[in-house]
């Protein structure tokens, strides 16, 4: 188990962020877990530490919105997002984190730049495609798996659609829970789960599943028109962080 005071300092306000994302509450800043960890610790080893606790944070949100979810979105996306898991696998050696991190930044700020200054057009809820949810579910079941990145490739199909923020909730946690189980053959097969990440993971399960429940708790409260605010503001200020680290990685510094 990691015992350093500054790699807890790191991880439990990233636990605290992913878990309310995980709960429904402003999906992006998920995004914001892994970074935050490799303040302290390397990216490969913080993704390694956090997908159990992805999983554990997953059997909260599926018990708290059981039977609430898009059937539709979710046959369109799961299987190209499986097709994205298999590609982040064959390609994991040559990919790198500062590659992915700069590419979803781009789209997630085109994205919530193209929203905002759409005008009416933002107001109409687009129709399911299944052209663009096989993409952006490659891209987010491709990213996901390379840095837990999959938040703003998947919000790319779903926010358009307006669906009601539990409905939106309990599809992106259903999405990410199968994603997620997807992902944790290839990362024993990686040599992710050594003794030291899984004993720290178990350290940090509790705060999980709290801050998942509390994410949960905002999302049944918060009005329709504050959460999509929040929800697109946080898509901008991750893609705004992504696009500056990976930048920044790629450059050297």
């Amino acid at each position: 188990m990691i015992t350093d005071p500054w790699f807890y300092a790191a991880a439990i306000p990233a636990i605290l962020l992913v878990g309310m994302a995980k709960g429904g509450f402003g999906g992006p800043i998920a995004l914001l877990g892994v970074p935050l960890i490799s303040l302290v610790v390397s990216p490969v080893q913080a993704a390694g530490i956090m997908l159990p606790i992805l999983c554990a944070m997953d059997v909260v949100g599926l018990l708290a919105y059981r039977g609430t979810f898009d059937r539709g979105s979710l046959a369109i996306l799961l299987p190209a997002a499986a097709v994205g898991i298999a590609v982040g696998w064959l390609a994991a050696a040559y990919v790198t984190d500062a590659h992915v991190r700069l590419l979803v930044g781009v789209v997630a700020v085109a994205f919530t730049l193209d929203y905002w200054l759409g005008g009416a057009r933002k107001l109409m809820p687009a129709e399911p495609n299944r052209a663009k949810g096989s993409l952006w579910g490659a891209v987010a079941g491709f990213t996901s798996f390379v840095s837990h990145a999959g938040g703003p490739p998947f919000q790319m199909y779903i926010l358009p659609l307006r669906l009601a923020p539990r409905l939106l909730a309990g599809t992106a946690v259903i999405f990410f829970a199968v994603v997620n189980q997807l992902k944790l053959v290839p990362y024993y097969m990686l040599g992710q789960f050594t003794g030291q990440n899984l004993a720290t993971s178990a350290v940090l399960l509790p705060l999980a599943a709290l801050a998942t429940a509390f994410g949960v708790y905002l999302v049944k409260r918060v009005d329709v028109a504050v959460f999509y605010r929040v929800t697109y503001m946080c898509v901008f200020v991750v893609g705004v962080k992504l696009i500056y680290d990976g930048a920044t990685r790629l450059a050297g510094f």
